[in-house]
């Protein structure tokens, strides 16, 4: 049996996973990375760097986002 820890050790990071979802919401809604950018307030080298899990994301930053792609933000950060 795998202890919560061990568990917790094998999951990505949530700002990997938040950084995935958003690529993969962005390109269903065929917005490029300047047009999310603009919709949540954000500069558009910010997005990159979220989207590869380069950034230790602020939880307002991912609520803007989140709502700029029309997503619940707890979805977003649901391990898989």
């Amino acid at each position: 049996m795998q202890t919560k820890e061990s568990k917790a050790s094998k999951r990505q990071p949530a700002k990997i996973r938040f950084g995935l979802v958003l690529r993969h919401a962005r390109e269903e809604l065929q917005l490029s990375q300047e047009v999310l950018a603009e919709m949540a307030g954000l500069h558009r080298t910010y997005i990159g760097q979220v989207e590869r899990g380069e950034r230790n994301i602020s939880i307002d930053n991912m609520e803007r986002l989140a709502d700029a792609v029309n997503l619940p933000l707890w979805e977003m950060l649901r391990p898989h």
